[in-house]
């Protein structure tokens, strides 16, 4: 009887222990979330004169004219080197990256490779593809992002819009709260939206995963009040 009265007492400890380290877990991740949260959106110090290097995630049509106005302003010997992923059923806004730097490079005497590089990478889903089998190839995206963040780990990641952008924007939100690298994630919404945001949009804000997303319209902003209203880009 003192045998199994032992035994269910030993029994009873490690079940607390284990309860309790879990709460501290829990808990420690949950802080940690927070101060994530709370302490991304900062700017970065106007006195750094180190290169940052910048991930800038491509979409189809409009997404990417508006992506390449912004970088024709975008301080180049800062945000450097550059990396520019596209879906991979995406070759044209690749090409229009490579005519950007390519440009640059005219100007600058610089050679291409040492400031730009190009990648691709899996679209979670394709237009008009089922919502069942986009399980499968979301997850073959973001195990993909996963790979091309710890190629790239960029300290900057710039986008606006397209879907290929939320594997890599939850990888770098995820390496955050790991403390593996810290990368700042600015998110511009396209012009096109006007009084609501789009499901990328909409997704890095509800979960605060952008450190700070920029829209167009004044009645954006209001509308979701911890966007950045810097009016019209194009």
């Amino acid at each position: 009887m003192m045998e199994k009265g032992h035994g269910c007492s030993f029994s009873g400890i490690v079940s607390t222990s284990t309860f309790s380290c879990t709460i501290v877990v829990v808990t420690l991740i949950l802080v940690r979330i927070l101060y994530v949260i709370l302490w991304g959106p900062r700017p970065f110090s106007r006195r750094a004169t180190k290169p940052l290097s910048t991930l800038i995630v491509l979409g189809s049509g409009g997404h990417t004219a508006e992506m390449l106005n912004l970088l024709v302003v975008l301080q180049k010997d800062r945000f450097t080197p550059r990396f520019y992923i596209a879906a991979a059923t995406d070759n044209m806004s690749l090409q229009k990256a490579q005519l950007l730097e390519n440009n640059l490079t005219a100007k600058n005497g610089t050679r291409v490779p040492n400031t730009a590089q190009f990648m691709q990478i899996y679209r979670s889903r394709e237009v008009g593809q089922s919502y069942v089998t986009s399980i499968w190839t979301t997850l073959i995206a973001m195990i993909h992002a996963l790979w091309l963040m710890i190629k790239i780990r960029p300290q900057v990641i710039l986008c606006n819009g397209p879907g290929t952008c939320i594997p890599i924007c939850a990888i770098a939100f995820l390496f955050k709260v790991l403390g593996i690298r810290w990368s700042s994630i600015f998110y511009v919404e396209s012009i096109a939206r006007v009084r609501r945001l789009s499901l990328s949009g909409l997704l890095l804000y509800k979960f605060r995963m952008a450190d700070q997303l920029f829209v167009q319209w004044p009645q954006l902003q209001r509308k979701y009040p911890r966007a950045t209203y810097v009016g019209r880009l194009m």
